[in-house]
Parts: C-alpha cells; sequence; structure tokens
C-alpha cells in the first residue's frame, strides 16, 4: 500500500516543476505513468501526422510487459531525481 501512495504523492508532485523537463523526460515519465494505471498499451498506433500521439504511443509500448507495481517505483524515483533539476 505504501508504494500506491508513494505513486500518487509523486504523481501529484510532478505538477509542480518550476521548469519544464526535455521532451525525453516527459515520454519517460507519460510511459510509467500508463504502464502503472493501465498496464500494457493498448488500441492502435496512431498514424499520419500526429506526432506527439505518435511519440506517447511508442515511449509507452516500450513499458510492455513491465509490471504495475515496477512502474510505479520507477516512477516515483524518476519524479524525486526530477524534482532536484525543475524544481
Amino acid at each position: 500500500m505504501a508504494l500506491e501512495q508513494d505513486f500518487q504523492e509523486a504523481a501529484s508532485r510532478s505538477k509542480d516543476f518550476t521548469k519544464r523537463p526535455s521532451n525525453e523526460e516527459l515520454l519517460e515519465i507519460y510511459s510509467l505513468f500508463k504502464q502503472a494505471t493501465d498496464g500494457d498499451v493498448t488500441g492502435e498506433r496512431p498514424t499520419g501526422f500526429d506526432f506527439k500521439g505518435i511519440a506517447k504511443y511508442d515511449a509507452w509500448a516500450g513499458k510492455q510487459g513491465k509490471t504495475k507495481e515496477l512502474a510505479m517505483q520507477e516512477y516515483v524515483e524518476l519524479v524525486a531525481r526530477l524534482e532536484k533539476e525543475y524544481k
């Protein structure tokens, strides 16, 4: 239960960065959050000029098979690391 609480707190804190993380860091935050909350990626990969959607889909698909607990732990650690840089 403590991991889930840590995850929720990290999700809340991730909105408080005073500087914007890099696109790669944002994709990592997004993909770990989605893997932790929704599991493996579903649906079809976006096509055409939806470059943002494609990047998000691919980042999440890269977490395929990662357990919810491991994704939560990695998310908490990533947010803690980024807080030092962007807060």
